[in-house]
């Protein structure tokens, strides 16, 4: 399996809160240039909570229009409640026309984790009823990952599993995920810190929120370390790790601001999230300068 890079792209939004599609595909044209790969209408950096199902429909429909066949296109969706929410996203996905789509961790709210009978039940719910290839998310943000003997279960019961995206703070969670699916699943964490451990263990790259930012600087990683010049992918790497500065102001806040800077199609949060401004601004225009950030792609 080739290495990759992924970007878990951002929503453009008009500073009166409305959905930007002229910015969306605007957006979608800078990362097809790029050549990376684009997860939509994720729950993070794309805003996913404050869409409504016909929103969402807009933005699957637009990544399709813009991105499929010309770059791996998949929709991210959000942490539902229970099964039928996943399954809803994923037929929508499909008739959008992308490659696959993440199934989340179940969210069952109040702070409270599933017990991994229920989580399995759930997990075989959605891959059951949905046919387009899936993903599916470990996620820490959630309180708890995925056990690796359910994994283990769903790739054995599910021929239209492809993938496991992992977002943990543990390494030994990530090296005994690459130990059982190694050649048998794609493996990507979430996030730049591990890219480098990720494909040194043996998985295939990282998804990241900085692609919006510097697309081809973030593809470079995988790329270099597939081609082997090692040197220069730690370069690479380095370079995106300083990206990270950005993220002090609320994830996609920041970058949405530095590509407004840039004079780059990204637009402005949705509420409850407001925009970057003042010395908070000032200070992410020094830091492009001096990151030399427009000159990265």
């Amino acid at each position: 399996m080739s290495k990759s890079t992924f970007v878990i792209s951002l929503t453009p939004f008009t500073e009166a809160g409305a959905l930007d599609e002229e910015g969306l595909r605007g957006h979608f044209g800078r990362l097809r240039d790029a050549g990376i790969g684009v997860y939509v209408a994720g729950s993070g950096s794309g805003e996913g909570y404050s869409l409504n199902a016909d929103e969402q429909q807009r933005v699957l429909r637009i990544a399709g229009e813009e991105l499929s066949g010309k770059v791996p296109v998949r929709g991210m969706g959000v942490e539902p409640r229970g099964a039928q929410e996943m399954i809803a996203f994923g037929r929508a996905v499909e008739q959008a026309g992308l490659d696959a789509m993440q199934v989340y961790s179940l969210d069952i709210g109040h702070g409270v984790s599933p017990t991994p009978r229920e989580l399995e039940l759930y997990l075989d719910e959605v891959l059951t009823s949905v046919e387009v290839p899936a993903v599916i998310s470990t996620h820490h943000n959630v309180g708890y990952t995925v056990p690796l003997d359910v994994l283990d279960r769903m790739a054995a019961r599910h021929e239209h599993l492809i993938g496991i995206n992992c977002t943990v703070p543990g390494l030994p969670y990530v090296s005994k995920l690459v130990d059982l699916f190694a050649g048998r699943l794609e493996l990507h964490v979430g996030g730049p810190s591990q890219a480098l451990t990720i494909l040194a263990l043996g998985g295939n790259g990282y998804c990241c929120s900085e692609g919006n930012l510097a697309p081809k600087l973030c593809v470079s990683v995988t790329d270099l370390y597939e081609a082997g010049d090692y040197a220069a992918a730690h370069e690479a790497f380095a370079r995106v790790i300083r990206l990270f500065a950005v993220n002090r102001y609320g994830s996609i806040r920041g970058i949405k601001m530095a590509l407004q800077l840039l004079g780059l199609p990204g637009g402005y949060p949705r509420l409850p999230r407001l925009p970057v401004t003042g010395e908070e601004r000032d200070e992410i225009a020094r830091w492009l300068d001096e990151l030399q950030i427009s000159e990265l792609g």
